[in-house]
Formats: structure tokens, sequence, C-alpha cells
């Protein structure tokens, strides 16, 4: 069983490694690019490049930092073998569930891992 806990957790940090990867080139390449198309917009249009994209964009990596960070805390917990870890998983672990079709896989694997270790320890 510590074999699929060794696993769990660095497929949680390989995962959040990857969706911070992805929202700083994401974020790097709607910076660069909106620049463009503000040119191209018209003065009436020009208001929601200002106010509304740093909104969205905020609140995109807002949601991003939400998941991926504790998810890296808890795959280091979990290396380090710390009793909480596993329960922060599974929580993640559910949101996981609704990213198709890799977080699934991830999410299923969680509870999997989180049930085998439970039936464990009570019997």
């Amino acid at each position: 069983m510590d074999a699929h806990k060794r696993i769990l957790a660095i497929l949680y940090i390989i995962s959040a490694s990857l969706q911070i990867l992805g929202m700083v080139i994401v974020t790097a390449f709607i910076s660069i690019l909106i620049p463009f198309i503000m040119d191209e917009a018209g003065p009436e249009a020009q208001w929601f490049f200002v106010w509304v994209i740093p909104f969205i964009k905020f609140i995109a990596v807002g949601i991003v930092l939400l998941f991926s960070i504790p998810s890296m805390i808890g795959g280091i917990a979990l290396l380090n073998k710390k009793d909480w870890a596993l329960t922060l998983l599974l929580v993640l672990g559910c949101f996981k569930l609704f990213s198709f079709p890799i977080g699934t896989a991830i999410g299923i694997y969680t509870i999997w891992v989180y049930a085998e270790n439970h039936k464990r320890v009570t019997s």
C-alpha cells in the first residue's frame, strides 16, 4: 500500500506543477496577445480590455492556485508520511473527478487508495 501512496503523491505533485506551468503559459500568451487585440478594437470596446480581462485573469489564476497549491502540499506531505495528507488528497481527488480524462483517473485512483488504506487501518 505504501507504493500506491507514493505513486499518488508523485501524481499530485506532477499534476499541480503542470497546472501552475499551464497557468503561467496561458497568462503570458494572453498578456502578449491583448495589446494587439486592443489596437484592433474600437474605442467603445477599450473598457472591456481595461476592466474585464484583468478581472477574468485574476479569477482564473486564483482558481488554479486554490487547487494546485494544496495538491502540491498534500503530495509532499504524503511522501513524508503525514497522517492528514491522504484525507486532504481525498478531498482534492473528489474535485479532480470533474476534470476529464486525466483528473478523473487521478480522482478515482485517490478514492481507491484512500478506501484500501481505510480498510487496512480498520481491520
